[in-house]
Formats: structure tokens, C-alpha cells, sequence
């Protein structure tokens, strides 16, 4: 079987079905000290991958991969996916069941650690992730104060989260998070996820 018949046979990660036989396959329990929850709803996917404009051959940085749900929806775009990933459990769990991707390339580590642009080079790059609560600040800042060449960055955060960083000036809000974010980049909402899209919810 060559990998193009293994795409097609490839299921897709973002159900509760797939989420939670490669959760038992594995033996994996949610960190709640790493913030994780799984996605499994394959429209909001899809919609993270459309707000990054993902185009075959873009270049793209994924911050936690997890079991690999929006790394499959990058890597069935075309887009050459380097995924960094904390959880030192979970790159086995990738090889595996990305294993149909030869445009998928797993880093272990800590993003706020790893030398980016030693693993990404000088060329534009698109970033997309799926951040937990607990460090989505540290992230963000780290990411647009070093100036890379980042041309859409797509972001799913806690709504409050996205809400201060889309505030306008004067209102309730507005603060620090949303200066440095508006100094930056030109931030907006582009889907609204339901608790019901994630295990656990």
C-alpha cells in the first residue's frame, strides 16, 4: 500500500470515536498540569485550517500537536507541518497515527524553549495551535516579540482570552494583553468553539 491509499484509508482523529480508541490504544490520560483537552469535532478543524489560509506547500508551526487532530487537518492541506510537543509521551503516539503524513515533522520540546528559527529557517511561516489556559500569554508574547517571519498566526484560546485581545480601546477590557497583541498583529475572532467540541468538554 503506498501512502496516498493510506491518506484515503487514514481516519479522521477529530472524532470521539478515533479521540478516544487512540486515548485507550495508548493508554493516555488528560494532563490537567499540561492543560489538555482533545479536540474532536472535525468543523472547527477545518475552520482553524481556512483562518490560516493553509495552502499546499505553505509552511506551517503547530504549538502542541497532542494525538495529532488539527496537525492531520494541516497535513491533509498540503501544508508542511513542523508540530513541537511538550508531553514527552506523545511524539510515539504521533508516529503512529501520522504515520500516512510525509509532510509531518514531530520536535519534542518546549516551544518557549525551542530555537525556532533553527527549525523552521528564514522563509515565512504560518503558526496554528490549540493553547492551554494556563500559558497562553507566555506563548503569544514569546512568539511576536521575537519577530519572526510569521504571516498568519491562528490561535484557539479561552474566549475571554480572545475577547481582551480583540477589545477596543476605552472599553471594560482593554489592557495590557490587548496593546501587545493590537501592537503586533491585527487580531479577530474567526470561530466560536463549543465546550461539546473537546474531551474532556
Amino acid at each position: 500500500m503506498n501512502k496516498e491509499d493510506e491518506k484515503v484509508l487514514q481516519p479522521k482523529i477529530a472524532s470521539r470515536e478515533v479521540t478516544m480508541h487512540i486515548l485507550k490504544a495508548f493508554g493516555l490520560r488528560m494532563s490537567k498540569k499540561l492543560g489538555q483537552n482533545f479536540l474532536i469535532d472535525a468543523r472547527i478543524v477545518q475552520g482553524i485550517v481556512d483562518a490560516a489560509e493553509v495552502k499546499p506547500g505553505d509552511r506551517v508551526l503547530e504549538i502542541g500537536p497532542g494525538i495529532g487532530t488539527l496537525t492531520q487537518g494541516l497535513a491533509e492541506a498540503g501544508a508542511d507541518v513542523t508540530a513541537v510537543e511538550l508531553d514527552k509521551k506523545l511524539p510515539t503516539v504521533l508516529k503512529e497515527t501520522l504515520k500516512a503524513y510525509d509532510n509531518v515533522r514531530i520536535v519534542p520540546g518546549d516551544i518557549l524553549k525551542v530555537n525556532i528559527p533553527e527549525i523552521m529557517g528564514e522563509a515565512p511561516f504560518k503558526v496554528a495551535a490549540n493553547l492551554p489556559y494556563y500559558i497562553t500569554t507566555p506563548i503569544l508574547m514569546a512568539l511576536l516579540e521575537r519577530h519572526l517571519p510569521i504571516t498568519h498566526m491562528v490561535t484557539m484560546v479561552q474566549k475571554e482570552v480572545a475577547e481582551r485581545m480583540t477589545a477596543k480601546p476605552g472599553s471594560r477590557i482593554y489592557g495590557a494583553l490587548s496593546v501587545a497583541v493590537q501592537y503586533y498583529t491585527e487580531p479577530e475572532i474567526v470561530l466560536d468553539v463549543p465546550p461539546r467540541s473537546f474531551i474532556p468538554a
